[in-house]
């Protein structure tokens, strides 16, 4: 059995509720791996705001999606 068979497994013990956590989680780890989110994702707090600004501005000219 490989690790995603595996951890398959695992997710379709979870309840309903849990697997909304889990898709969540896995949305995120996505946005990182495709470096939609790098500057938010990576930054400090010195940067939050600047980096939100640039975010929603990205997300209001529908270059990213949410």
């Amino acid at each position: 059995m490989t690790l995603y068979d595996i951890t398959i497994s695992k997710i379709n013990q979870l309840p309903d509720s849990l697997v909304q956590e889990v898709n969540n989680f896995i949305d995120f780890l996505l946005l990182k791996y495709n470096s939609e989110l790098p500057q938010l994702t990576e930054s400090d707090f010195s940067d939050y705001l600047n980096n939100l600004e640039a975010y929603e501005e990205n997300l209001a000219c529908g270059e990213i999606q949410w």
